[in-house]
């Protein structure tokens, strides 16, 4: 309007100049000159509406989209039956993770994208979780810290501010304030999963007759330790596990996945390193640097050992064994795998004819 204004009062200006200078003849000319500012006026009226309504936000579910670092979030949303809701009016605050985060919660929940997609009620709870009603900027998020929000799911997060970085539960906000024309989205790097006593409830409700019939009977499977003990080939091996201590952490829930030398596979590695066995069982640092490089947290069965052919995998100790094959043979490092899948209520134990040695 202000651009408006001064132009008018100029036309108006030089219009009185011509009519001052000229008389009567330039009459024409000055009718023109108000009708030539109204158009020019319109125009950039025009103009500026044009710009606005193109640089204004999609929804939600549009902004999304178009970032192209959500494509899993957005598939999930389309999965659960969330794109009317997230499209509808709101406001809404969605905390969104990337493709990288929903990457690393599949690898940790032992899950495929299509598995998580085709559980429809389970995406619904998580999916929810990610969502406050209203519109909640950065700068109120920063004041809330210490505090806890109702999502739509109903559960609530946690919000804390960590060394200037805002945290939603053990998530991160690496991106804040991105605009949509109906809330606000934050990007976090990393899925945000309900509290377990909500999860917990609708995994048992959901649990089979089978799922119970086969958790009954790994309860009545022993431990890895039982399980060594009671194969009656690894006295080298328990041996060395009582006198590192390690008893109860493989005892405990795990899962882990152990690779175990046999008692022939001890005596020749205490024969090529000129030690007794007494010699070594009393090395207690040694014999757990040695022992935990046998171990691999998680249960991973022959089927997926094979997959990581020509890969590392990181032990317990820290340090990483090396997985080939050849042929019909897996190896561990130098040693070949002579026995696989050897079920424990708490992993799995692979028998090896070779002593690991970090």
């Amino acid at each position: 309007m202000r651009t408006y204004t001064t132009r008018a009062a100029a036309l108006t200006a030089a219009v009185a100049l011509t009519l001052a200078a000229c008389g009567d003849d330039s009459n024409d000319d000055a009718a023109d000159a108000p009708a030539a500012a109204d158009e020019a006026g319109s125009e950039e009226s025009t103009d500026e509406a044009s710009s606005d309504e193109a640089s204004e936000p999609g929804t939600i579910v549009d902004v999304a989209v178009a970032n192209g670092s959500f494509t899993t979030l957005v598939a999930a949303v389309q999965a659960a039956g969330l794109v009317d809701t997230l499209s509808g009016e709101g406001p809404f605050t969605v905390f969104a993770p990337t493709d990288d985060a929903f990457a690393a919660a599949l690898e940790a929940l032992g899950l495929t994208a299509e598995e998580l997609l085709a559980d429809t009620e389970t995406l619904t709870s998580i999916l929810t979780y990610h969502v406050l009603a209203g519109e909640v900027d950065a700068a109120t998020a920063i004041s809330l810290d210490g505090q806890t929000s109702a999502t739509v799911n109903g559960a609530e997060i946690s919000i804390s501010v960590v060394d200037g970085n805002v945290m939603i539960d053990d998530s991160t906000v690496i991106i804040p304030d991105v605009a949509a024309s109906n809330g606000i989205i934050h990007a976090i790097d990393a899925v945000l999963l309900p509290p377990a006593d909500d999860m917990a409830e609708e995994e048992a409700t959901e649990q089979t007759e089978s799922d119970m019939a086969e958790e009954e009977a790994m309860a009545e499977t022993g431990t890895i330790v039982d399980v060594a003990v009671e194969a009656g080939s690894f006295e080298t091996l328990v041996a060395a596990v009582q006198a590192a201590g390690l008893v109860d952490t493989l005892s405990s829930e795990g899962p882990f996945t152990v690779f175990a030398p046999t008692d022939e596979a001890f005596a020749t590695a205490l024969d090529s390193l000129d030690l007794t066995a007494e010699e070594l069982l009393a090395d207690t640092d040694t014999l757990t640097s040695i022992l935990t490089y046998h171990v691999i947290p998680g249960a991973v069965p022959a089927a997926d050992v094979v997959t990581l052919d020509g890969q590392s995998v990181e032990t317990v100790n820290g340090a990483e064994v090396a997985i080939s094959i050849d042929g019909d043979t897996v190896m561990v490092n130098d040693s070949i795998v002579s026995a696989v899948d050897v079920d424990a209520s708490n992993g799995i134990i692979h028998v090896i004819d070779t002593v690991l040695l970090p």
